[in-house]
C-alpha cells in the first residue's frame, strides 16, 4: 500500500517542482577523469580504480567504497585480506581478468557476491590495469589486510580508507574543471550498463556484470531507455538503439518477462 501511495504522490509532482535529469557517467567522463588526475599520486590512484570499476563493472559505489571514516564494517565492506584478495588470471581466449569478492550486496545481502575485473587493453579506462596500479601504489607494506580495500597511503607514511564522499568530491572537481556537470555517484552503474549495451554486449551479459536477476534487470533498462538520448547524438544513433531495443525485447520474450 506505501509503494502505491508513493507511486501516486509522484505523478501529483507538478514539473516546475522536477529536478532536471543529470546525465550518467559515460566513457567520455572517464577519460576526462584520467587526464585530470594525478596517477602518481596515491589518493587519485584509489580514484581511479574505483572509478574504471565502478563504471565498468556496474557497480553501487557502496559495494566499493565506506560511506565515512568510522562506518567500516567487515561484514559489509571488502578489505585487503585474503577473502576479498583480488585473484589475478588468463582466461583461454587470453584475455585476463580479475575477481573479488564483496562481503555484502543490497540484492544478497550477506552472501556477498563476486565482482569479475575484465582487462580492456585497448581502453584507456581498462579496469584491470587501473586495479593493478592502484594496488602498486598502496602496498601492503604500508596498509594493514584489516583495512578497506581502497585504502590509499598518505603523505606522512600512514594510511586512509577512501570515503564515498572524498571519492565523489574528487571526481566531480576534476569533471567541473572540465566544463562538464557534477554527478551522483548510481551514475556509474547506470552508465556502464548503458555503455556495454550500446557496446552489442548481449543483455544476459550485463546483467551478470551488474548482479541483476532477470526481472530486476528488465525494470534496470526502463530507467536506462529514458537516458539513451542523453548518450547517443551522432549520425547512425537510431539505428544503435533500434538494435539495442530489439535485444532488450529478445530477452523479455527469452526470460518471458512483461
Amino acid at each position: 500500500m506505501l509503494k502505491q501511495t508513493k507511486k501516486g504522490a509522484e505523478k501529483l509532482v507538478p514539473i516546475s517542482s522536477e529536478r532536471a535529469k543529470r546525465p550518467p557517467v559515460t566513457i567520455e567522463h572517464l577519460y576526462t577523469l584520467r587526464n585530470g588526475l594525478n596517477l602518481t599520486n596515491s589518493f587519485d590512484a584509489a580514484v581511479w580504480a574505483v572509478a574504471c570499476i565502478a563504471f565498468w563493472c556496474c557497480c553501487r559505489l557502496g559495494e566499493l567504497l565506506i560511506p565515512s571514516m568510522n562506518a567500516f564494517d567487515p561484514l559489509k565492506h571488502a578489505d585487503r585480506s585474503e577473502r576479498s584478495q583480488p585473484k589475478f588470471s588468463t582466461a583461454s581466449n587470453g584475455v585476463e581478468f580479475a575477481a573479488f569478492h564483496i562481503p555484502w550486496t543490497k540484492v544478497t545481502l550477506r552472501a556477498g557476491a563476486d565482482i569479475s575485473v575484465t582487462a580492456r587493453p585497448d581502453d584507456p579506462s581498462c579496469p584491470l590495469a587501473a586495479l593493478r596500479h592502484h594496488m602498486n601504489c598502496n602496498t601492503d607494506a604500508k596498509i594493514p589486510s584489516s583495512a578497506p580495500m581502497f585504502s590509499f597511503e598518505t603523505a606522512d607514511g600512514g594510511w586512509s580508507p577512501m570515503t564515498k564522499t572524498w571519492f565523489m568530491s574528487r571526481c566531480n572537481e576534476v569533471w567541473v574543471a572540465a566544463g562538464l556537470p557534477d554527478m551522483p555517484g548510481h551514475g556509474f552503474r547506470i552508465g556502464g550498463a548503458t555503455h556495454l549495451l550500446l557496446m552489442g554486449t548481449p543483455p544476459d551479459i550485463v546483467a551478470v556484470q551488474g548482479r541483476w536477476k532477470s526481472r530486476a534487470f528488465l525494470e534496470y533498462w526502463r530507467r536506462i531507455e529514458s537516458i539513451l538520448p542523453l548518450f547517443i547524438s551522432s549520425p547512425g544513433s537510431s539505428n544503435r538503439i533500434s538494435l539495442i531495443l530489439d535485444s532488450m525485447s529478445s530477452y523479455q520474450k527469452k526470460w518471458h518477462l512483461k
